[in-house]
């Protein structure tokens, strides 16, 4: 096969998987110390405080692609994704259930929904992927989902691992991940599906194969930047500081 010939559907799934498998922040020293019990508890603390700014941000990003599609199938399948973030009522859904996690490692709700805290390189990580949803193409946008391929064994680690090392965490206070892997499955179905079917010429597949690289640069930067400023101990101007954003106690009341 010369460079440029098109693959075929299943050697594009063969790239794609291969990008996980390379590049995947289940790789990242960060991700191993979590889920090793060799994390502090601020460490855990600034882990989930920055993550609620990724999650909180994911039905945006879902909400930018469905916007973008023609197909009214494709838009009903797509916005499963915003109502499994958002919920379909108040006090539902996995943001709910992490700022749950928050709350139970001692954050006040408020602190947490304001991103005071959070990391300059979360914030630009983050608004770069939703940035990147709403200007390349339906096809990148739709492909740069496809980190949920892999997510369900990070998920794994991360609730076994965590349960094992932390007497501050519970089921409960992980019940953010009890719903992921079953919506993870369905919706990277859906995208490897999209992709295979309209990802026909060698520039789209590479575009595809980059636009998944893309995203593991997205999260493997947002460990970075918690190494840097957790475990390095270079907390950025403006970051959160242990013992900030704590609830006092009329608000954990």
């Amino acid at each position: 096969m010369s460079a440029r010939e098109p693959m075929s559907p299943q050697e594009l799934e063969a790239a794609l998987r291969h990008v996980g498998a390379t590049r995947y922040h289940n790789l990242h020293p960060f991700h191993k110390r979590l889920h090793s019990g060799q994390c502090t508890f601020e460490q855990v603390q600034a882990w989930a405080l920055n993550r609620y700014y990724y999650q909180a941000m994911i039905p945006v990003k879902d909400a930018t692609v469905l916007s973008r599609m023609n197909s009214s199938a494709d838009r009903r399948e797509w916005r499963k994704r915003i109502e499994d973030h958002d919920g379909t009522r108040e006090g539902e859904g996995g943001i709910e259930r992490w700022l749950k996690l928050t709350e139970s490692l001692g954050f006040d709700r408020d602190y947490v929904i304001s991103t005071r805290g959070i990391l300059a390189a979360t914030r630009f990580a983050v608004e770069a992927y939703v940035n990147f949803c709403a200007q390349k193409s339906l096809l990148e946008a739709v492909a740069s989902s496809l980190t949920e391929l892999f997510s369900p064994g990070i998920i794994n680690e991360r609730v076994s691992g965590m349960l094992a090392h932390y007497d501050f965490v519970s089921r409960e206070t992980l019940a953010y991940f009890t719903a992921r892997p079953a919506q993870a499955q369905r919706d990277s179905d859906f995208a490897l599906a999209y992709v295979k079917q309209h990802a026909k010429s060698r520039v789209e597949q590479d575009a595809v194969i980059g636009a998944l690289e893309f995203k593991t640069d997205v999260l493997w930067v947002q460990l970075d930047a918690l190494w840097g400023a957790y475990v390095a101990g270079a907390i950025p101007p403006g970051a959160w500081r242990p013992g900030e954003g704590l609830q006092t106690r009329e608000s954990a009341a």
